[in-house]
């Protein structure tokens, strides 16, 4: 199975490869963008961006200075595995890195596809309604983490973010909640805290 190449390859590597999933207008590529802004004085991170068509958020990650590659898919709603290996033959991701994987934006194809990730983070942003974890439960099942974005908009919103909170739990018991905001930077280090928590043979937080 080529996931599984993929995350030997990532293994043997020592790279950590998040799956970032979401739906369109979450917030996702300003807040990946700030993350390798504010991080890449302490890591080497590398990001492939998947999207139907355009080169519009591979060309906003390489303005960070991150080196990426673009995967266009088409018809297509999500990245597969064989995807993600031909990106890797173009990127060259080096050993002891992180390695973001910006999947299609939608919540429903990317949750059934293994792309050989360490984990899958889902991002929310509280523009959305509090009951998409209901809605589009397998991605919330599929997932490790859940950015809950935007929070900085929570004064200008009627969102119940408890509620929505307890739902994502009520389909993912195990699923991490972090309230974030790209915008202000609210919450955002607790998610480097989180990238710091899952590296593999080292700990980036000490790097």
């Amino acid at each position: 199975m080529l996931a599984d190449r993929n995350r030997e390859w990532f293994a043997a590597q020592n790279i950590l490869a998040l799956n970032l999933v979401s739906s369109p207008g979450s917030g996702k590529t300003t807040l990946l963008e700030r993350t390798l802004r504010d991080l890449k004085e302490k890591y080497e991170m590398s990001v492939i961006e998947g999207d139907q068509e355009t080169v519009n958020d591979a060309e906003r990650i390489r303005a960070t200075g991150c080196n990426a590659v673009q995967i266009n898919t088409g018809t297509g709603c999500h990245l597969e595995a064989e995807m993600l290996a031909s990106g890797l033959a173009q990127l060259e991701p080096p050993p002891n890195s992180i390695l973001f994987i910006e999947n299609v934006g939608n919540l429903v194809c990317p949750a059934m596809f293994d792309l050989g990730e360490r984990a899958k983070v889902a991002i929310l942003s509280i523009t959305e309604g509090e009951d998409k974890p209901l809605k589009y439960p397998h991605m919330f099942q599929a997932s490790e983490l859940m950015l809950l974005n935007k929070i900085d908009l929570l004064p200008h919103l009627n969102f119940d973010i408890e509620k929505c909170i307890a739902y994502a739990h009520d389909v993912n018991p195990a699923i991490k909640v972090l309230k974030v905001s790209a915008t202000t930077g609210e919450g955002m280090y607790e998610w480097y805290d989180w990238l710091a928590s899952r590296s593999f043979r080292w700990s980036f937080a000490s790097k």
